[in-house]
């Protein structure tokens, strides 16, 4: 019988029971035994009363389905802009959705693809996610404080006899366990303000990747009067784009947290996994024109132009300046429709800074294939150093060709309209 081989990753769900467990019980164990300041009932409740909310949320995070595109959906005739298309899903996608290379299918809404809970966080995970994140920080931040006071003790009374104190192994284990807290405690703080600034943005992690790389888009083309240009010659015209999602800071986070209004559901660990019905579809605020479509147009993930090309509202009729230009252009194309035909070879754009010096040096954007960035743009980093990859994201189906609709599929839809 044929068995998945070991990964590393298979670890993580374990070592994150054990690190539950390292902290709540062993350091109820230390305080029972610590006669200066023994443990108090209620310090005993609390303690695992926040350990429980812990670890429902975890399980809940690890385990509740991040959901699917369902096999027959299809952007509706009433909707404008682009349509999105994932290769090797061989469907359609819906607004804010993107194919995870782990769970191999279009996740609603992804955030990422969280490698301590071997699962996405997506529109239907995401509340349970950041409940586990808020207990997680409170329950530690509590368990800090009382670590705190015992280590008060020990240093209030630093100038005793030894044998008026705690052992030396209390000490080393007090120690371990205020280190180990604090580290974790504070990592944790920093994911969960994230989160919490990306519920009240109505943003994922993913969306905001995109946010900056449009404006770095807006900055490359305000040096180019604001057009870029695309595989095949042409231009697209870069305009600012405002980012559709964000409606309200409060019906932002009714949104994320599965569209209820009910604070305390927001805080329950058992409340209800968001209706299975939606992730589909999102209000968005109008700010845009109609047929304006999220993430932004970016020329480096638009599909070499066809013969059946009509165009579309970013770009716009080439002309050139000298019949010299004109013979560059077509000799671009030419070069790249070619190494597209090629069997094996996909489709790589340098890196915007080497095009760019290129260019400014007279040289072709055609060279051999072992001197090209293997990456291409698809591995452009935000400020933080982070690119879709990182976030679980599977990079060639995402960046490349999203919206390359096969034929087969246009005249159909265009049969189905004229039905």
């Amino acid at each position: 019988m044929f068995q998945e081989p070991f990964s590393i990753s298979q670890l993580a769900i374990p070592a994150v029971w054990v690190l539950i467990s390292f902290l709540t019980f062993t350091s109820q164990y230390f305080f029972l035994h610590f006669e200066a300041v023994p443990l108090r009932e209620h310090e005993l409740w609390a303690i695992n009363f926040l350990a429980a909310c812990i670890g429902i949320c975890y399980y809940r995070s690890c385990t509740v389905d991040p959901g699917r595109i369902p096999k027959h959906w299809k952007p509706s005739d009433h909707v404008g802009g682009r349509q999105r298309w994932c290769r090797k899903c061989e469907a359609f996608k819906p607004p804010r959705a993107h194919h995870c290379r782990t769970c191999e299918r279009c996740i609603p809404k992804m955030d990422h693809h969280c490698p301590w809970t071997t699962n996405c966080v997506s529109h239907f995970t995401f509340p349970h996610f950041i409940r586990f994140l808020f207990y997680a920080v409170v329950g530690m931040s509590y368990l800090e404080s009382l670590l705190f006071e015992r280590a008060s003790t020990i240093w209030a009374s630093r100038h005793l006899p030894s044998y008026l104190g705690p052992s030396l192994g209390q000490m080393v284990y007090l120690f371990i366990l205020l280190a180990v807290n604090s580290l974790i405690a504070f990592a944790l703080f920093i994911l969960l303000l994230r989160s919490l600034w990306s519920l009240g943005a109505n943003t994922t992690t993913i969306e905001s990747w995109e946010i900056e790389r449009h404006k770095a888009l807006l900055r490359r083309a305000r040096h180019f009067g604001g057009y870029l240009d695309a595989p095949g010659g042409v231009k697209i015209r870069i305009r600012k784009q405002e980012f559709p999602y964000d409606i309200g800071i409060w019906d932002n986070i009714k949104a994320g947290m599965g569209g209820s209004a009910n604070i305390l559901g927001w805080f329950w660990p058992f409340s209800a996994t968001p209706d299975r019905e939606t992730g589909l579809d999102f209000e968005i605020n109008d700010f845009e024109r109609p047929n304006v479509t999220w993430p932004p147009p970016d020329p480096d993930r638009i599909p070499l132009p066809t013969s059946t090309d009509k165009g579309d509202a970013f770009t716009v009729p080439q002309v050139y300046s000298s019949a010299h230009e004109e013979i560059e252009a077509f000799n671009r194309r030419r070069d790249e429709d070619l190494k597209r035909g090629r069997p094996g070879v996909v489709q790589r754009r340098k890196q915007f800074h080497e095009r760019f010096d290129s260019d400014t040096r007279g040289e072709s954007d055609s060279e051999p294939d072992e001197k090209r960035n293997s990456d291409g743009e698809e591995a452009w980093r935000n400020s933080e150093g982070e690119r879709l990859h990182d976030f679980g994201v599977d990079e060639e189906i995402e960046f490349y060709d999203e919206e390359d609709i096969p034929l087969a599929v246009l005249i159909q839809q265009r049969g189905q309209r004229q039905q």
